[in-house]
């Protein structure tokens, strides 16, 4: 059985050749893998369920098709889409997955995270997301309109692009003591996160133990992909 992992491809309206791309990729797996795992900021923004774009409608008939198809598809929220929902869920099939979440490909422990959880160097951005990650928080934003939703969310978006340019490299990066941290308290074989958009491999030894922290890249220029079995695993890139 093969498992596919992506995460970070930031769809939105001003990006078809994505949107294009992510449907291509899509038709693809059917075959291609059995169970289908995406790490978060599916979309560049989500402003509810609720809202009818095209996009929004072509990437959910597809995710439909595919899940109809009998590959399983599961989904763990990002930073830019966090509010999607049981009724985005209902709709396409997917299952939502909690984060960080584990589970076992044969005998091996694999630990799944979007990965923005960890970059507790970013101080400004860690107090954000506990902030619109509340109940209260999305309760009362999902109570606007949908103009007034679009609005707030280019506005915050906009904040964030003009204040990560003003931050250090590593600061937008993984903590790696919260890293280690999490590697010692779930004890995976493989840990597979997005956010960073640097795709890489990474051999960690803490004591006696060892892992894989596999860290899935962003949709640009090219797409990036994983696909892992009970025995190996190919971190794979695509020109899209």
């Amino acid at each position: 059985m093969t498992y596919r992992f992506i995460s970070d491809l930031h769809l939105s309206e001003a990006r078809p050749d994505l949107t294009e791309a992510f449907l291509s990729f899509l038709k693809r797996s059917e075959s291609e893998c059995e169970q289908l795992y995406i790490l978060g900021d599916l979309f560049e923004i989500w402003i509810g369920d609720d809202s009818p774009s095209a996009l929004n409608l072509a990437v959910k008939n597809a995710l439909k098709h595919i899940s109809d198809l009998g590959v399983k598809t599961f989904f763990i929220h990002g930073n830019r889409d966090f509010l999607i929902g049981d009724t985005f869920a209902l709709e396409t099939g997917i299952e939502i997955l909690p984060d960080p979440f584990t589970f076992k490909i044969g005998e091996k422990n694999i630990l799944l995270s979007h990965g923005d959880f960890l970059c507790t160097d970013d101080v400004d951005y860690i107090n954000f997301r506990n902030e619109v990650r509340s109940p209260d928080w999305q309760k009362n934003f999902l109570s606007k309109s949908l103009e007034e939703r679009r609005q707030i969310a280019d506005a915050l978006r906009a904040d964030s692009k003009e204040a990560t340019i003003q931050k250090a490299e590593e600061i937008t990066d993984v903590n790696q003591a919260a890293v280690e941290s999490l590697l010692k308290a779930e004890d995976p074989d493989i840990f597979i996160h997005g956010h960073t958009h640097r795709p890489n491999i990474h051999k960690v030894t803490l004591g006696d133990a060892n892992y894989d922290r596999i860290v899935l890249g962003d949709w640009g220029p090219q797409g990036w992909y994983l696909d892992l079995n009970t025995d190996t695993y190919t971190l794979e890139k695509f020109d899209i």
